[in-house]
């Protein structure tokens, strides 16, 4: 038994360590993998250019080399306007001191103000704070006495003040100017070099790759690894197409109004904000904050200023909140939340960089956890496909007593889907579920009666908008269209529903008798009956045509049976249609078995069972009353 406990123990710990070592991997491996991610991702964007050249008969290697050759022709193109436009705005710089001082001291208030003394005072203390403390005076220091047999040596000069020393070093050679000039510039020149080497040879040998990632897999997973490496590419290629027309296109914006405006160096301001927003929430802010603060220090006046901010935001909304959810669609993936853990993440691990692939290899995590069963939890947590069913969902809030929610999920639920529809898919299977737990003796007696009652108050307030739109339509799974009219043969057709057994089957032929209504048939609730014989009491006292039985099985099978048998009994030409709501697995079998013992007709839906009712059955005399 201690063997088999620190088995489980150790394999428990499994996925943990190895959580754990993917992550240090990540870290102390970046130098190699932030190229590496960088590469991919330039490859994803430029496959396309490389198949259409290909599509010309270029072949595969020169059409790389035309591709590689005109991005980076277009990269270096656009960085030598902007360093030229950027060394212009540095040179200009001192012409704005005059503007710079005086909208610093519009900001201090005017003289004497509140503003001002708080200002002040900060200076002041400040200034007490940073000031060294005074140096205690030391005692003269004794000169010692020469000994008789020395001679005695000339005094030292003494001096009040300290002796300045500087310390200069030598002018630099051209050469070790050079140096320092590029060294901050050998880091980003050499992961340069590297993503290009990378991305072109994956360019080139892209079909090996793919075929030995797929080898990797397994020739038994073959078609569930060709499906994710699919869904992978199509996600971040679209992502990353969108993503730069967004960009380019936000750029270009802003350079036309910033031109407009008046700001110097427009292109520049327009350029460095398109590619800043590649950066997820960081960029767009130093993008729009850059010319901002060039406007301050350019213009006299506050109204070129508060244009560009004007500009900066209704840009940037428009496109976060309206451009960005039309184009992307759900070609992400990925939650919102999701978006801000994993900017986190890749940024603590990567620092900047992977604040910038932050979102592609999120989805790439995402796509791994919907095909990997052992990795199902990356695409629970960090997808935005909906975890819980509506029905789920639904039952959940009503477990936490929450009303409201549960109202706003059928409010959800109505928008694109008919009456009939909420109660086969969204209400029924909640009941169920609430029936399963209260037979396995989980589900205590506040919270099944608060279930019920919501539910109950829910169909009458159903009732009331149904009754408001009384041509409505549903649609049944076998059926076309059902609409809510009240058919012909329906003028002298009176239904009565009764619950097989509890307050579950009473809420169902609540809204079965709902539905009938609503389709113009006279209806009759009937309420629990608490025998057979009862239950048999209570249908000769109606005047009815059709007797439909309302129970949630599996554990209402065995009232139904004795509830049809009383009503063979006394009733063998009355027709019943016996309602087994979400009865999906035997549904066929019950049918059989039911239809040939008793004559009766078995549905699993609402939608079924109106659809049943309204076709007549003209060889069965159907009589009325005991």
């Amino acid at each position: 038994m201690e063997r088999s406990g620190d088995f489980a123990s150790t394999s428990s710990r499994l996925p943990l360590a190895a959580f754990v070592i993917a992550i240090a991997a990540l870290y102390f491996a970046k130098d190699v993998l932030v190229p590496l991610a960088l590469a991919v991702l330039l490859a994803f964007l430029l496959t396309p250019s490389v198949t259409r050249l290909e599509g010309l008969k270029l072949g595969r290697v020169p059409s790389v080399m035309v591709v590689m050759l005109v991005s980076l022709a277009l990269v270096g193109g656009i960085g030598w306007i902007v360093g030229n436009q950027l060394i212009d705005v540095v040179n200009e710089l001192p012409n704005y001191t005059n503007n710079i001082r005086t909208k610093m001291e519009s900001f201090h208030g005017p003289r004497g103000g509140s503003l001002a003394k708080v200002t002040d005072n900060v200076q002041k203390l400040t200034k007490e704070l940073s000031r060294p403390p005074d140096r205690a005076v030391a005692p003269p220091v004794q000169q010692p006495t020469a000994a008789r047999n020395q001679k005695s040596a000339p005094p030292l000069p003494s001096s009040d003040r300290p002796v300045r020393v500087e310390l200069t070093e030598p002018t630099p050679s051209p050469l070790q100017s050079l140096r320092i000039l590029l060294r901050p510039l050998v880091t980003p020149i050499s992961i340069a070099v590297i993503v290009v080497v990378f991305t072109a040879v994956m360019l080139i040998k892209r079909e090996d790759l793919r075929n030995r990632l797929l080898r990797l897999a397994g020739r038994r997973q073959l078609n569930l690894a060709t499906q994710a490496f699919d869904d992978a590419a199509q996600r971040v290629s679209r992502y990353l197409r969108l993503q730069f027309v967004v960009n380019t296109t936000f750029g270009s914006l802003m350079a036309i109004g910033l031109y407009l405006i008046g700001v110097p160096s427009a292109l520049l301001w327009g350029v460095l904000a398109g590619l800043l927003r590649f950066v997820p929430y960081i960029g767009p802010i130093i993008g729009g904050g850059l010319p901002l603060i060039l406007a301050l220090a350019v213009f006299k006046t506050w109204l070129q200023p508060i244009l560009c901010l004007c500009l900066f935001l209704v840009i940037e909304l428009t496109v976060a909140y309206v451009i960005e959810p039309w184009l992307y669609g759900t070609s992400i993936g990925i939650s919102s939340l999701a978006i801000l853990v994993a900017a986190a993440f890749w940024t603590a691990l990567w620092g900047p960089i992977g604040l910038m692939l932050s979102t592609p290899l999120t989805v790439c995590l995402v796509v791994l956890g919907r095909y990997v069963p052992h990795l199902e939890f990356l695409h629970i947590i960090l997808g935005d496909e909906p975890v819980l069913l509506p029905e789920a969902q639904f039952y959940q809030r009503l477990l936490a007593m929450d009303q409201r929610e549960a109202n706003a999920v059928i409010d959800t639920f109505l928008k694109d889907r008919s009456l009939v529809e909420l109660y086969d898919h969204l209400m029924i299977p909640a009941l169920s579920m609430a029936e399963e737990e209260r037979h396995q003796g989980n589900l205590d007696e506040n919270r099944e009666n608060f279930l019920i009652q919501s539910i109950n108050e829910f169909i009458a307030d159903l009732t009331e908008h149904g009754l408001e739109s009384p041509a409505k339509t549903v649609r049944s799974e076998d059926a076309p269209l059902i609409e809510f009219k009240k058919p012909i043969h329906a003028r002298d057709l009176r239904v009565v529903c009764i619950p097989a057994s509890d307050r579950a089957d009473e809420s169902t032929a609540a809204m079965l008798t709902q539905i009938l209504e609503l389709a113009g048939y006279t209806a009759v609730l009937l309420p629990i009956p608490r025998s057979p014989g009862d239950a048999l009491d209570l249908v000769s006292r109606q005047e009815c045509d059709v007797v439909c039985i309302s129970a949630l099985p599996p554990f209402a099978l065995l009232p139904v049976r004795s509830l049809i048998k009383q009503l063979r009994r006394s009733f063998p030409k009355l027709r019943v249609v016996v309602g087994l709501w979400n009865f999906s697995d035997g549904g066929e079998q019950a049918d059989e078995r039911l239809a040939a013992a008793f004559s009766v007709e078995v549905v699993t839906t609402l939608a079924q069972a109106l659809e049943r009712i309204q076709t007549p059955v003209e060889s069965i005399n159907l009589p009325r009353g005991a």
